[in-house]
């Protein structure tokens, strides 16, 4: 028979392993939760809102806030490679993103975990939105695909004087290569936080992502985008995206 001790913990470890127990019971919790932050991207509750250049518009609901998420599906004729190339770019908010009109790495991180600061340009009287985001890559060769979460961790900075810092704010960009071509899903649900005015915001959500993708597509075609590759390791994940010569 076993020893019951042998295996286990006793005096301080007990108490000490409970509170480990514990805490990665509150990871897995939070990990949980931020996952399920975005709606489901197969969910029947998206309403196609507008369809135009080949960018497809959804919106749907999204419990516990006044604002709606939106899905916007298209099919980019660039190679996933140039994508991945823009996206690794920390000030390349400013070429793509509609209305971003400030983007920068800071603090700690790499290519799979970092975070970077960006601002959005709102109109007059409206106050500029800041945005502090957690950006996680991950990519599987086996398929080709490669996700994006960007999460808003507004604490990790602080404020800037005359901008309202978005607290909540969710993305996911999903990359499938097609040839030499790439289709990208993009999620997203954010609380601008502050009072703005319905027709803006209403506006935001469908601009945003259209003017968005047009441009990603123009840029992503750049001369200083061009000759990247994908860098995997031994099991098949995604660990770099390497520039030309490297």
């Amino acid at each position: 028979m076993r020893n019951p001790r042998a295996h286990g913990f006793t005096g301080w470890a007990a108490p000490a392993f409970g509170l480990i127990c514990a805490l990665l019971v509150l990871a897995l919790a939070s990990a949980t939760a931020q996952a399920e932050a975005l709606p489901d991207e197969q969910a029947a509750d998206w309403h196609l809102r507008k369809e135009t250049d080949g960018i497809r518009v959804y919106t749907t609901e999204q419990p516990g806030s006044r604002f709606e998420a939106f899905k916007a599906v298209a099919t980019l004729d660039v190679p996933i490679e140039n994508l991945m190339a823009v996206m690794i770019d920390p000030t390349s908010c400013v070429a793509w993103v509609h209305n971003c009109v400030e983007s920068q790495a800071f603090g700690p991180g790499d290519f799979h975990d970092r975070f970077a600061y960006s601002v959005n340009d709102m109109p007059w009287p409206v106050a500029d939105r800041d945005y502090v985001l957690h950006i996680r890559t991950r990519g599987e060769r086996d398929t080709g695909v490669i996700v994006m979460d960007l999460n808003a961790t507004p604490d990790q900075r602080p404020n800037t004087q005359g901008r309202t810092r978005v607290d909540r704010s969710d993305t996911r960009y999903r990359f499938t290569p097609e040839g030499d071509r790439t289709r990208m899903v993009w999620i997203q649900h954010t609380d601008p936080n502050g009072t703005l005015p319905g027709w803006l915001v209403n506006a935001l959500v469908i601009d945003i992502p259209v003017r968005s993708m047009q441009a990603l597509e123009r840029v992503a075609r750049q001369p200083r985008y061009q000759g990247f590759r994908l860098v995997w390791d031994d099991h098949g994940r995604l660990v770099d995206v390497a520039g030309p010569g490297s």
